[in-house]
């Protein structure tokens, strides 16, 4: 169940970059919606919707920092501006990789998001996808290269070794690629895992 902090009036403007405010600010009163900050999910950064009541609401989780909150704010604004300009199409289909583009374009600068993240910005926003974390590379700057806190990069983690992640045992495995075969320990299945994965090592209690 969703846990709705405060975010009535301007509460969001503490969770985005300075200099994109009045960017946002324009977006919201442009765009009839409501915005909630809610506790982190671990399936979703961000939603839309529209609600019994025939209002339409965006949630963005609260654990983001101001880069990803931003973007992940923009992407759903994006999902809303689709909906109104072209009714039911793809959710990422092509008129919402259009729009999503559109309404980003004003926030690709030095004094928003740093250099190190616009390049691979701009070259995402060229064919984005549903979510940033399929861009590994994207994924990992937004992050400023540091994982959540008691997590770990899989890349971090040892060959050979066991990590927890969703509350499930695997061993790490060989790199294809760009993703790492992982043995799930209950199943004996190998699933593949992105780069950008966040997982708990497991310590043995033998």
């Amino acid at each position: 169940m969703l846990k709705p902090l405060p975010s009535e009036g301007f509460s969001w403007v503490g969770y985005i970059p300075e200099k994109a405010i009045p960017f946002v600010e324009f977006l919201i009163d442009e765009h009839n919606f409501t915005l909630k900050i809610v506790s982190q999910r671990q399936t979703k950064h961000g939603d839309f919707r529209q609600l019994p009541s025939g209002k339409f609401q965006i949630t963005v989780n609260n654990n983001l920092n101001k880069h990803q909150f931003l973007l992940t704010l923009v992407h759903e604004i994006a999902h809303h501006v689709t909906h109104q300009k072209f009714g039911r199409v793809q959710p990422h289909g092509q008129e919402w990789k259009t729009v999503f583009q559109h309404l980003m374009l004003p926030f690709l600068r030095p004094d928003i998001y740093p250099k190190e993240i616009l390049s691979l910005l701009a070259k995402y926003l060229q064919n984005a996808k549903a979510s940033t974390d399929s861009d590994v590379n994207l994924s990992l700057a937004l992050k400023g290269n540091v994982a959540e806190a008691g997590k770990y990069f899989i890349f971090d983690v040892a060959y050979g070794s066991v990590f927890s992640f969703k509350d499930i045992l695997y061993k790490k495995g060989n790199k294809r690629r760009t993703r790492y075969e992982c043995l799930n320990m209950k199943n004996q299945k190998v699933y593949l895992f992105n780069q950008n994965v966040e997982v708990k090592k497991h310590i043995s209690t033998n």
